[in-house]
């Protein structure tokens, strides 16, 4: 019997069984699975392709911005010997014209010779008019870009003269006709009245005033020349003026008029230079310029004419200007050196548009050189033994003559202007006291000289990041906390969403708000800000104790969780309190006016877009992002941890600090991680709420100016392919490697975290 009921008892247990192997069920799991495949390729394909956008945008940074640091290329044409060059004399002066189409030449027979620079056919040919039995003894020009030319004779006259390329098009044909120009008329000028050679000249005009300076010897003559045109006859009328100086010791070798005529830079001895002060026609100072046994060779002014290009006897090259120090008073400053050979420097070409400059020496050796950057840019050999050479206005074309043959050379030095030691060191620019961190990538003038250096920029958006960090910090941190461990739950419901709604608001309302309202509102309620501030967390400490010495019965009628509801209208009063006597506050200890008195009595500058205002503004934009990711780390440790701990006798606040801060501590720093890179960069607010300056200065009373910032700003107005255009793709590679570098180290410290109070 009982085998009979255990056989029918499985019998009917078999009849029951469930078949999961049914077409249905089959189907069902091979879909399921096919799903489960794709959201895994779609998930991996997803983060792969985010990747790999990340590292284009990171190569393509980098192939625009790599091109800056690289150097001058220089490649030779060929060879020219023509006909007409067999029968010239000694070349005083090469010149190549815009186009790069003509060249000239000066002979010392006083021949100027107009040729084209790619054949090297001959084209117009002039003879100066030269006094009766004089010769040329000196030659010197003026500014980079003047085309103007004085020679000094041997009869103590000096010829000026001009080339000029006129373009014309006849039959829609672009024609270059070189001529000369005399600015003074075809006569001489007489400077030294004893009709003694003229062994150096100088020439300088400023305006409507023309000033020559010769020497013969170890004397110096100045001669200052006013031109002044009758407006209704259009009679051009020549005043001169002689201009008397103290005299010099020792033979001249140089000398150089400052363009705006305040300076004039006498080279006399081995190395020693005279500096006059031309509107105090007095004696500035005595310079000595090299040490040791080397002698000045040469000496040019590189283009704006305020910095003086050195060259000496071992091939050494120095820059100088005229620096003022605390007492005002200016002295001739050497402020960097470039070395081309060993050879002594003949020649020094400057560059027309830039601050670079071009040098030959003795033994044919041609060196490139950027003077801002301190960077060598190319040396090569160019000729054997020594020559004269002719730099083209956008100095990709130089010109060489040396043993009767000329010499073209192709130039490519597109980025000069940048290096390293420019972008992130101290620079000392022209007309500066001392080496400076300057941003200024334009200028009205041509003379400008680039100033681009990005740690400005750099210190700008850690100074803006570090304020808006110090405001949204402590409270997107604390409010996430309590929101998620003390706030009850309905009230939580309601604040979360409110608090994570304010990340919607777009920037740049926020920028708009803080430049328009706030910044001229906090200016004027500098006390009141600042009692806020500190009167906030003391008001708020007091109202706590005071609520919790308050009767039992009284307590018990707020719901447990719902205490953070009384803060609302204890805030409002401070608020209300704090900025309703910032007036009085203001008259009582600031005289009336705080901004003045932070400026006056304490010597501190004062902006009214400042750090302040980004701070308030982009803290209130950073709260969000810090609020949500921290709030979900600490909602997410597992009650389990914080019943445990409760049951074991610690106090809530216990618990806190011991168990649920620590357990969350990794998401509360990747929180803090995600809210530094949105303050570094944050664009709009940085653009609106500050007076974009370039400074580095820890004032929170002070503007600045961010990367991300810069960028917007100045990419709209910068050349497709230029320098200016490639340093603001640099500023965004570096941003991208910041934010690279602090989410690793985010990533690393969040996963020691992570193993270390794992077993809690």
């Amino acid at each position: 019997m009982n085998d009979l009921a255990n056989n029918s008892m499985s019998a009917s247990a078999n009849n029951q069984r469930v078949d999961f192997n049914t077409p249905a069920l089959l189907r069902k799991r091979r879909i399921r699975a096919l799903k489960d495949r794709m959201a895994r390729w779609y998930v991996s394909i997803g983060g792969l392709a985010v990747l790999a956008c990340i590292t284009l945008i990171f190569f393509y940074l980098a192939y625009v911005v790599a091109p800056i640091f690289g150097g001058a290329e220089m490649e030779a044409r060929d060879a020219q010997q023509p006909a007409w060059l067999a029968g010239q004399s000694e070349a005083l002066l090469l010149s190549v014209e815009e186009q790069n189409k003509v060249a000239m030449r000066l002979g010392r027979s006083g021949q100027v010779q107009f040729f084209g620079l790619r054949d090297g056919v001959a084209m117009n040919a002039y003879q100066l008019a030269l006094p009766a039995g004089a010769s040329i003894i000196s030659v010197s020009q003026d500014q980079p870009g003047s085309h103007r030319v004085v020679l000094g004779l041997s009869n103590g006259q000096a010829l000026v003269f001009a080339h000029a390329y006129k373009v014309t098009y006849p039959d829609n044909v672009k024609t270059i006709t070189p001529q000369l120009e005399y600015p003074l008329g075809e006569a001489a000028i007489t400077l030294d009245a004893q009709g003694r050679p003229l062994e150096h000249v100088a020439i300088s005009q400023n305006g409507d005033t023309l000033m020559l300076s010769s020497s013969t010897g170890a004397e110096l003559q100045l001669l200052a020349i006013g031109r002044e045109e009758n407006m209704m006859t259009g009679e051009v009328t020549l005043s001169e003026e002689r201009i008397a100086l103290p005299q010099i010791a020792e033979p001249i070798k140089s000398m150089i008029i400052d363009p705006r005529q305040q300076w004039l830079f006498v080279i006399n001895g081995k190395a020693t230079a005279d500096v006059f002060d031309l509107r105090n026609k007095s004696l500035n100072g005595r310079y000595k310029l090299l040490q040791g046994d080397a002698e000045v060779t040469t000496v040019n002014p590189l283009l704006g004419g305020i910095s003086l290009m050195v060259g000496d006897s071992k091939g050494g090259i120095g820059q100088w200007f005229m620096v003022r120090d605390a007492d005002g008073k200016a002295a001739l400053t050497h402020i960097r050196g470039f070395q081309l050979n060993n050879a002594a420097i003949t020649q020094i070409l400057p560059e027309e548009r830039r601050k670079g400059f071009l040098a030959l020496d003795a033994e044919g050796h041609l060196g490139i050189f950027h003077s801002t950057a301190h960077r060598t840019l190319l040396t090569e050999k160019v000729a054997e033994g020594s020559g004269i050479a002719g730099l083209s206005p956008r100095a990709n074309r130089v010109l060489v003559e040396s043993n009767g043959q000329l010499q073209r050379f192709v130039i490519d030095n597109p980025h000069p202007e940048i290096s390293w030691s420019s972008l992130w060191g101290k620079v000392w620019y022209e007309s500066y006291d001392e080496p400076k961190y300057v941003w200024q990538s334009t200028s009205a003038n041509t003379d400008f000289e680039p100033k681009m250096s990005l740690a400005p920029l750099t210190f700008g958006t850690l100074k803006a990041a570090f304020y808006a960090m110090l405001l949204a910090a402590p409270l997107a941190i604390c409010a996430a906390i309590y929101t998620a461990y003390f706030m009850a739950p309905s009230m939580r419901r309601k604040v979360k969403p409110v608090i994570e709604l304010m990340e919607a608001l777009p920037t740049v309302i926020l920028g708009f708000f803080a430049g328009l309202f706030l910044a001229p509102y906090v200016e004027g309620h500098l006390p009141g800000i600042f009692s806020l501030l500190l009167l906030t967390p003391i008001g708020v400490l007091l109202a706590a104790y005071a609520w919790s010495r308050l009767p039992e019965k009284i307590r018990l009628v707020i719901p447990d969780g719902w205490e953070a509801a009384l803060l609302i209208p204890v805030i409002l009063l401070i608020g209300t309190f704090a900025l309703g006597m910032s007036g009085h506050l203001e008259n009582l200890f600031f005289g009336g006016d705080m901004r003045l008195w932070i400026s006056n009595d304490l010597g501190i500058a004062f902006d009214q877009r400042n750090a302040l205002v980004v701070g308030l503004a982009m803290g209130f934009a950073v709260i969000p992002n810090i609020y949500s990711i921290a709030e979900d780390a600490v909602f997410s440790v597992p009650k389990s941890l914080t019943f445990g701990s409760l049951a074991l006798g610690a106090t809530p606040w216990q618990t806190l600090t011991r168990v649920v801060i620590l357990t969350a501590s990794p998401g509360i720093f990747s929180a803090l991680m995600i809210g530094m890179g949105r303050a570094v960069g944050e664009t709009m607010i940085v653009l609106m709420a500050t007076g974009n300056t370039p400074i580095m200065d820890m004032n929170i009373f002070e503007g600045l100016r961010t990367l991300a910032a810069n960028v917007a700003v100045e990419m709209p107005e910068s050349e497709v392919g230029s320098t200016h255009y490639r340093v603001l793709f640099l500023s965004a590679l570096v941003l991208l490697a910041f934010t690279f570098v602090m989410n690793t180290l985010a990533e690393l410290i969040r996963t020691r975290l992570r193993k270390k109070y794992a077993s809690l």
